[in-house]
């Protein structure tokens, strides 16, 4: 990219890339249209995008449109996920700019979504390094106030939840989004031992092997396929605190023996004694684990 070209222009270059990768076309009259610009500047751009890329679109005079063409290689990085993401919900370029164009992708329903304003004083929160006061309710105590220091808000792939010090149990957990009434950001400073460093389950470091259930799955190559395996593996890095989530939210099966017997467990974990004694991963499926206190450490099923 020459270093002349600004950000305004690379957002306008993004979304030709885009659109032209993701719909296999893109017009002169979209891209006006989109950033409110003139036919002159909509023409710099697609002049500009041809001389960066020369062989990835052709313009056809009949339709006045540019298509793409079968050369075509990105000038930008379109991660997988995130672009599956974008269209699912109707986002046409890579600059999260929404477009014109009804792709033909969906996602499934959000049941649960989380209050944008404790989302945000949370945020604040951990941006600013302070404590918060919010009151919160469990499956298993009720509603109740507490002084919590969070650290990280975490998408589960379910449901979103906060990762915190939980002052009253002296302890770190999750704590669901849905579940948290009001916020007041605290003016006091946070201890050292209540910080993200001294969250021991958080920093720790966690490998996983997933294969294709030995019982459950009469064709495992069509397993390997879906994730990617190699050697019929797929090796996950995740962290301690995460890999429950994880686990549960993809039907793994942890147990020893591999005995969940049901479809919906397609995957076995090869490395299932990497779980031993580790409390927070309790809510992966299968797994032989020993008896928690009922202080568990993650509040999600309470």
């Amino acid at each position: 990219m020459p270093e002349d070209v600004n950000y305004a222009q690379k957002q306008r270059l993004a979304y030709i890339d885009f659109k032209l990768l993701f719909a296999g076309y893109v017009t002169r009259s979209e891209i006006v249209k989109r950033f409110e610009l003139g036919l002159a500047a909509a023409s710099r751009d697609l002049s500009l995008y041809k001389e960066l890329t020369p062989n990835n679109m052709a313009y056809d005079n009949a339709v006045k449109k540019y298509f793409i063409t079968n050369s075509f290689k990105p000038l930008f990085e379109h991660d997988a996920r995130k672009s599956l993401m974008k269209i699912a919900h109707q986002i046409s370029d890579g600059f999260d700019a929404v477009g014109d164009v009804e792709f033909p992708v969906t996602a499934p329903t959000q049941l649960n979504v989380p209050d944008i304003f404790v989302v945000a004083r949370l945020s604040q929160a951990v941006i600013n390094k302070r404590p918060v006061k919010v009151t919160y309710t469990s499956l298993s105590s009720g509603t109740s106030e507490r002084e919590l220091v969070p650290h990280t808000i975490v998408d589960n792939g379910l449901r979103w939840h906060v990762r915190a010090y939980d002052r009253k149990s002296q302890s770190f957990r999750d704590f669901v989004l849905t579940r948290i009434g009001e916020v007041t950001v605290l003016p006091t400073e946070v201890d050292e031992v209540e910080s993200q460093s001294y969250d021991t389950h958080w920093q720790a470091p966690l490998s996983l092997e997933l294969v294709p259930h030995p019982h459950n799955v009469q064709h495992p190559k069509a397993i390997e396929m879906d994730y990617g395996m190699e050697d019929g593996v797929l090796n996950i890095s995740t962290r301690v605190a995460l890999a429950g989530y994880l686990l549960r939210r993809w039907n793994v099966d942890c147990s020893q023996t591999a005995r969940l017997r049901s479809p919906e467990y397609q995957l076995y974990l090869q490395n299932n004694k990497a779980l031993a004694e580790l409390n927070e991963l309790s809510i992966a499926p299968g797994l032989e684990s020993p008896v928690y206190s009922t202080e568990c450490q993650t509040d999600h099923l309470k």
